[in-house]
């Protein structure tokens, strides 16, 4: 009796998830309707630079350390010296408009299965905690939640996906993958030794997944 094949060891032990964008469809462009200019340029102060941690209203708003309230009127303040104006009750609205990408949630509980470590790791708003948790079975999911309001660091900087990792029990970068729907987010993620991929599209993230997975 000839005994079975060896298993080639796979190259990864977990798998990195972003939030909107990549287990839900984007809310971006409808944040770029928030106000009474361009879409770019409503971005542009509503969000900052989202490809670097600055100390933008909203990246502290996303780092828990500003309330929704005074975020508010920082931002306000900024859309003002710009000569715009904001309708922040489009945000209001956000979480619910977005749609679920039953693909993405479909292929993460087959990864469980089959034995990886899984995560999310979002920029979030202290505030609509309890509504985006309640969009997705978390606990079946997910092994970490890391929620960039709770923890104190926000994507791209390198730290969460270095502290997700810890979470995990120690997985080393190299292990790991990530997947985000913003460029910026991509790069923090490589800068700090994972595998990432750029989710353009809910059939995309799988099969760009699977390919980064087979090694």
């Amino acid at each position: 009796m000839t005994s079975p094949e060896p298993q080639p060891a796979r190259p990864f032990d977990a798998v990195l998830f972003d939030f909107t964008g990549v287990l839900t469809s984007s809310p971006w462009e409808a944040m770029g309707k928030a106000g009474d200019a361009d879409h770019d340029a409503v971005l542009e102060v509503l969000v900052g630079p989202y490809h670097e941690d600055t100390d933008h209203p909203w990246h502290r708003l996303e780092r828990g350390e500003l309330a929704i309230l005074e975020f508010v009127t920082e931002v306000q303040v900024l859309a003002e010296a710009r000569g715009m104006t904001l309708d922040m009750n489009t945000l209001k609205t956000l979480l619910g408009g977005l749609e679920l990408h039953h693909g993405v949630i479909a292929r993460i509980r087959e990864l469980r299965a089959q034995g990886y470590l899984t995560a999310l790791v979002t920029n979030n708003v202290r505030e609509g905690s309890s509504h985006w948790r309640a969009m997705v079975p978390l606990d079946e999911l997910f092994d970490v939640v890391v929620d960039s309001s709770e923890v104190g660091m926000r994507k791209p900087n390198p730290a969460i996906y270095l502290h997700t990792l810890a979470e995990l029990g120690g997985v080393a970068p190299e292990r790991a993958v990530f997947l985000d729907d913003q460029p910026g987010n991509v790069v923090g993620a490589e800068r700090a030794g994972l595998t990432a991929i750029l989710v353009t599209g809910e059939d995309q993230a799988v099969e760009a997944l699977d390919e980064v997975l087979a090694g």
